[in-house]
């Protein structure tokens, strides 16, 4: 699976979600990152270099801090010109049809305000009611979305789980169950550079990975009991 990128934001250097964000992003071929604001300063995109850049993945993702319910400007004009009647929808249009499309959005108000009786009245979801129809029309898959509310106030542990939870945003392949959830965590530990890890290190990933891998047979073993006790 091939995963593209694309980020919009003014000012991506001062921005301490989106620079985590950057850091965290597997070493991987598979993933293409690309920076609107970067790359077209002037805002005069190309509209058939990203029209390539989209055919070439697999998962689209946009990921942009949550301005006034929606994106920074580039981003919006970015779909205006670029997802476009003959190429993203329309006769003979289908040309992202069985793509997965996925938000990451970095968001400034805790997210308790987003519901009926809170500050903002309605949720996220509701709010990203647009994205959901440009999914439906270029007849892309809608992932669920990695929402990232006031990452300044996040604890350690927070981050921590946000850093595996994006990874598996861009890498792993759709399916929330667990044992894809472990799936995956399994091959990032087994693939990790383990040439600087210390001996106590070593041990405890090696723990890790033989814990996980015992907890499956676990379940593969109750699973098979209850089956036959049906």
């Amino acid at each position: 699976m091939k995963t593209l990128v694309i980020i919009s934001h003014p000012d991506l250097d001062e921005s301490s979600s989106q620079q985590f964000l950057l850091a965290a992003i597997p070493k991987n071929e598979n993933i293409t990152v690309h920076h609107l604001e970067i790359n077209y300063p002037d805002g005069n995109i190309d509209v058939f270099r990203e029209q390539e850049l989209l055919l070439a993945h697999d998962r689209i993702i946009f990921q942009f801090p949550f301005y006034w319910y929606s994106s920074p400007a580039l981003l919006k004009h970015w779909q205006d010109v670029v997802l476009t009647e003959g190429f993203a929808y329309g006769q003979q249009g289908s040309m992202l049809a069985g793509k997965e499309f996925c938000l990451v959005l970095a968001i400034g108000v805790k997210e308790s305000e987003y519901q009926a009786g809170g500050r903002e009245l309605y949720s996220i979801s509701e709010l990203t009611k647009p994205y959901q129809a440009l999914a439906f029309k270029t007849e892309m898959i809608y992932l669920k979305p990695l929402l990232i509310f006031q990452f300044a106030y996040l604890t350690h542990e927070q981050k921590i789980q946000l850093y595996m939870d994006y990874q598996q945003a861009l890498t792993r392949e759709k399916d929330d169950s667990l044992q894809a959830r472990e799936k995956w965590l399994l091959s990032q530990l087994e693939n990790m550079d383990k040439q600087n890890l210390a001996d106590a290190e070593h041990a405890t990933l090696s723990n890790a990975i033989a814990q996980i891998k015992s907890n499956r047979s676990t379940i593969e073993e109750l699973r098979l009991i209850l089956e036959q006790m049906r």
